[in-house]
């Protein structure tokens, strides 16, 4: 049973998805299929996205009135606890999309390294082909003169952490006014850590995070212009 689920249901589909990409949008060459593959990805979770864009500018507003309320009622700890608690309860916002929408693009990401873990070539690519996906004969790995299939690349995981330390570097210059020493520890761990792992993965997996980084740096400005925090007069 499992095995049809992850094979028949999730890892063909997938693999078929990404050679016909291959075949007739990336003009043969699989580094733009997977790019091709990642945006349609979040096309498809473009629902999720944005109720999870949504829920994090809500999350802002509502750390704003935390602080408006705590400034009026400073002098009275018991009315401005209950006025949080009703705050917190009225704007109560549930993570789920969120979660969701990393959880299918960390399957994918698994599906993907199985595709390189098996290889693309010879019978194995004959026998998980559907009909209507023509065969692509010898796949063309290199992605600007980079085997995507390689381990131990340093050039793109090195740009994962680069747009990490970037995001974290924004958010804190926007949300925090006092940099912690837990912060700064994050800001440089949380970057290497992921470079680290990126590292020990075939290089398909740092274009697949950078797209889905880039895209949904862009859907998310958009979302946010959309649903930003309301000012008061």
């Amino acid at each position: 049973m499992w095995s049809f689920i992850w094979n028949d249901l999730l890892y063909q589909p997938l693999f078929n998805v990404l050679i016909w990409l291959y075949n007739n949008t990336a003009h043969q060459n699989l580094g733009w299929a997977v790019v091709y593959l990642t945006i349609l990805l979040r096309i498809v979770l473009l629902p999720l996205t944005f109720i999870g864009e949504r829920n994090k500018v809500r999350d802002e507003q509502v750390q704003e009135d935390i602080k408006k309320i705590e400034k009026e009622f400073r002098n009275d700890p018991t009315l401005q606890k209950e006025e949080i608690r009703k705050l917190v309860k009225k704007n109560k916002i549930n993570p789920w999309a969120k979660v969701l929408a990393l959880g299918i693009q960390l399957l994918v990401l698994v599906l993907l390294y199985q595709v390189f873990l098996q290889g693309i070539t010879g019978e194995k690519l004959l026998r998980t082909l559907y009909e209507w996906v023509d065969f692509p004969g010898s796949i063309n790995i290199y992605f600007y003169g980079f085997n995507i299939g390689a381990r131990n690349a340093i050039v793109w995981p090195g740009l994962v952490a680069i747009v990490l330390l970037i995001e974290i570097y924004l958010d804190f210059k926007k949300h925090k006014t006092n940099v912690t020493k837990s912060d700064l520890v994050y800001f440089i761990l949380f970057p290497a850590f992921s470079f680290y792992i990126l590292w020990l993965l075939p290089m398909v997996k740092s274009i697949f995070i950078l797209t889905s980084m880039f895209f949904g740096m862009f859907i998310g400005l958009i979302i946010r212009t959309l649903f930003r925090p309301h000012k008061d007069k």
